[in-house]
């Protein structure tokens, strides 16, 4: 980890540390914050006490980490304004980490101060909305295309479907539960509270099976927890990186000769399809550099400027599809994008190892792939594309970016770090609020495991597909169904504030972001 300073300037290398610093952090509160609701459950069932259950909690969030993939992590990154992705290592793409991260750290700090299970990724993806928003109107360009509408749209749906999933959920499993659970004395226990088992059976703990489901479904919501909300540092920490010391780290350095060859592959295929289906879609280039750091020559092929593709602040190019109706400027796009296709395939060419390209050379490969995988990701979902073609664009798609959307282990271990540590410190404020006042009566073991099971189930399933959901916002549903099918009922004043909260939390991020974008661009 100590090679990134090497070369490096002391202001670089501050900026650096800094921005590392405010990513861990922001991981760091939401092991404590979002990381209540996995062992607010199994505490107040007293299936474990609560020391060995946060323990239990920070190991199981660290290997949800570990194991949990990169999906969520860039589905949150190319969130961003597409300028300000493809440069993010300028004054702007820097002020623009720092004002989202630290929006998110204030309001998920104030929130849970004040004890109230609002939404980590809710918070962050409102930052998002924010600079974006702030970044538009500077640029003086549409807001609707500062934002990656798709994406937000998939975003979105999961953040609102998720709760109410876990809500219906959680009530249907302990509804079952009390029906067809409930036969014999013997199975009954699972429907009471801890303080009634020890008042009629004079036993403190659950029952030695209804325990151990607890402690496995608890250590599944913290795994599942890990493997989705801990990919958002991940992302995090690799713009970081990317903004800052973009040489090392633009590319995967440490690619092998099989997987460069992959994305050569991919570019290959690409060219087929274009060249196949070129009477079948047109396209235009959108955000052009008029200064010229992007130009084609007279053979149809993309000229960097080595001078400012490393160190200018202006906007490289983006591709996206559009239907033209005159031919010419229907040759010209196509003459464009492949030309895009050919330089990338050109530097692939023979390549065994990323080394061999400079620095300028790698940043140029970074902007052509993304842009190419935008534009296969957009010809893929237009409706006359056919679904064999689909398949198609999306696996070229996946390949094109294996080798740029990657992550080192070392800053997986840190975020796993980061969020393991949170989650055993600070924990009491939002398990409290979980475990006691959301409903009118103590939490029985049926309840517990209902709620946890059905927190775990949805979170891995949204980590698989690789969409961010909220920990906190799943299992507070899941809570609230339980207590409304099989607990008497929900304490009416700690249900409108985490409603409130949650109303808030989208808008509060927004403006904060974007006040201090806007502030941070005032001292640029």
């Amino acid at each position: 980890m100590l090679h990134l300073f090497t070369g490096l300037e002391f202001h670089t290398g501050l900026i650096l540390v800094i921005a590392l610093i405010f990513v861990l952090i922001y991981e760091a509160i939401n092991g404590f914050h979002d990381t209540a609701n996995a062992v607010a459950t199994v505490i107040y069932t007293r299936a474990l006490r609560a020391q060995v259950a946060v323990i239990m909690s920070g190991i199981f969030n660290f290997l949800g980490v570990l194991m949990g993939g990169l999906s969520v992590a860039y589905a949150i990154v190319h969130l961003l304004p597409t300028d300000l992705l493809l440069n993010v290592s300028s004054a702007h793409g820097l002020a623009m980490m720092f004002s989202m991260l630290l929006a998110a750290i204030l309001w998920n700090l104030a929130t849970w101060y004040v004890g109230i299970p609002a939404s980590s990724s809710h918070t962050l993806i409102g930052a998002i909305i924010g600079i974006g928003i702030t970044n538009a109107i500077v640029r003086n360009t549409s807001i609707v295309n500062a934002l990656n509408i798709s994406k937000l749209t998939e975003i979105f749906l999961s953040l609102i479907i998720s709760p109410l999933v876990g809500l219906i959920l959680s009530g249907a499993m302990v509804f079952v539960l009390r029906r067809y659970w409930d036969c014999t004395k013997k199975r009954g226990c699972i429907h009471l509270t801890p303080a009634e088992r020890e008042e009629i059976n004079g036993k403190r703990n659950p029952p030695f099976w209804t325990r151990i489901a607890l402690i496995f479904s608890a250590a599944s919501v913290s795994f599942s927890h890990g493997a989705n909300d801990g990919q958002k540092g991940i992302g995090l920490i690799m713009l970081v990186l990317i903004g800052v010391v973009p040489s090392g780290f633009v590319v995967n350095m440490n690619a092998s000769n099989y997987e460069i060859n992959r994305t050569h592959n991919a570019t290959k295929r690409l060219q087929m399809y274009y060249t196949k289906h070129q009477g079948a879609f047109t396209y235009v280039l959108r955000s052009v550099d008029t200064s010229s750091t992007i130009k084609e020559d007279n053979k149809g092929i993309y000229n960097f400027d080595a001078n400012n593709t490393s160190t200018s602040h202006k906007k490289q190019t983006s591709i996206i599809e559009n239907h033209l109706s005159d031919k010419k400027e229907n040759h010209l796009t196509r003459s464009s994008i492949l030309s895009s296709i050919n330089h990338a395939s050109l530097l692939l060419k023979n390549l065994d190892n990323y080394n061999e390209l400079n620095a300028d050379e790698r940043s140029q490969i970074r902007y052509l792939l993304m842009c190419l995988a935008d534009t296969t990701d957009k010809v893929a979902k237009l409706p006359e594309t056919s679904s064999d073609d689909k398949r198609l664009l999306y696996n070229v798609r996946k390949d094109l970016l294996h080798t740029i959307e990657y992550a080192p282990m070392w800053i997986i271990i840190s975020v796993a770090l980061a969020l393991s540590l949170g989650t055993i410190v600070g924990w009491h404020r939002i398990a409290a609020t979980i475990g006691e006042k959301i409903g009118k009566k103590g939490m029985t073991y049926a309840q517990g495991l209902s709620a946890q099971l059905t927190a775990a189930f949805s979170i891995s399933i949204a980590s698989y597909t690789g969409m961010p959901v909220s920990t906190t916002h799943v299992l507070s549903s899941a809570i609230t169904g339980i207590m409304l099918v099989d607990g008497g009922g929900v304490q009416g004043k700690t249900v409108k504030n985490i409603l409130l909260a949650w109303a808030l939390t989208l808008p509060v991020a927004i403006i904060l972001a974007s006040a201090l974008y806007w502030l941070a661009l005032k001292t640029i």
